[in-house]
């Protein structure tokens, strides 16, 4: 019988294994020489890619290591981690979830002994949402993930703050706005090397997502982006961005806004304000077709709640 059970459980890590070894791999980018990008795929989360979607990114301090997101399971936390170790052999000492959605916050478990740091707000919802996510991660993948589970923070930052820290030697300052992508979100911004840790605030090459968001605080944080000193922009999901590329995202976003708007001020419906939509732009993006149905829907609901 403790043969049996032995060849059981060799068969279930090599399984398991087997299920971690097809996660896709992050395309690495170094910033600087304490800042590397962990670049994820573009598309949507599939079984395929097994939900990694997410951009992450490890930042080197004087003696240890701050990990930002982490991904939508413990197994592409662990994968990250991996990549991790291949940059630096200095320990993860901090974790920073830069809002709560499940792809940024459910890889937490692979980092045990960490600090965990988000906004207050984050915090809320990783605990009201966190199995919701879990249950969109199984049903992707048409299987269960025993040892991912919710892990908020242990230390918080207020909704529409700023706040300046030195974390292992790196000066940064934790931007919580009002809300942007989600009521949650929080920025880092690292005046020392010039360079913004947006979350999905800013995104590069794909469609942003609308679900959980709050457009007008939105588009303004988008505005305030650009009063920062900024050389380079790591998005939540996508390539690096610059300056110029927020900028552009920003009048993207206002002109979807005040088309919108217009057309709730002329009494049409979300179909027909879409039909006079200019989307020419938005169409270049990855996953227009999965997400701008919903957007447009939502913008509609949100913009007409506003002029009821």
């Amino acid at each position: 019988m403790t043969r049996i059970f032995s060849i059981l459980m060799a068969l279930f890590f090599t399984v398991s294994l087997a299920r971690a070894s097809e996660i896709p791999a992050p395309v690495v980018v170094k910033v600087n020489d304490r800042i590397h990008a962990l670049l994820g795929p573009m598309e949507m989360p599939t079984k395929k890619n097994q939900g990694y979607m997410v951009n992450s990114i490890l930042l080197i301090g004087d003696t240890g290591a701050i990990v930002i997101d982490t991904g939508l399971s413990d197994e592409i936390g662990a994968m990250l981690a991996r990549h991790y170790a291949k940059l630096t052999d200095k320990p993860i000492k901090y974790v920073i979830n830069t809002h709560h959605h499940g792809d940024h916050t459910l890889g937490n478990a692979a980092f045990p002994g960490a600090k965990f740091l988000s906004s207050e707000i984050c915090r809320q919802l990783m605990l009201e949402d966190g199995p919701t996510w879990i249950g969109i991660l199984e049903s992707i993948n048409q299987r269960k993930y025993p040892n991912t589970r919710v892990i908020p923070a242990d230390t918080t930052y207020p909704k529409d703050s700023r706040t300046e820290l030195t974390l292992d030697g790196i000066k940064m300052v934790f931007w919580v706005p009002e809300a942007a992508h989600t009521i949650g979100d929080m920025m880092i911004w690292l005046p020392d090397d010039q360079v913004l840790l947006a979350g999905d605030v800013l995104v590069n090459q794909v469609t942003p997502s609308f679900r959980d968001a709050k457009l007008k605080e939105w588009i303004r944080t988008l505005g305030e982006v650009q009063s920062l000193p900024i050389k380079t922009i790591v998005p939540g999901h996508g390539p690096l961005m610059s300056k110029e590329q927020a900028a552009a995202m920003h009048q993207r976003m206002l002109s979807l806004y005040d088309g919108i708007t217009a057309g709730v001020k002329q009494g049409l419906t979300d179909s027909e304000i879409r039909q006079k939509l200019d989307l020419v732009e938005w169409k270049k993006l990855h996953n227009f077709d999965e997400q701008m149905g919903n957007n447009i829907n939502k913008a509609y609901l949100e913009i007409e709640a506003d002029n009821f």
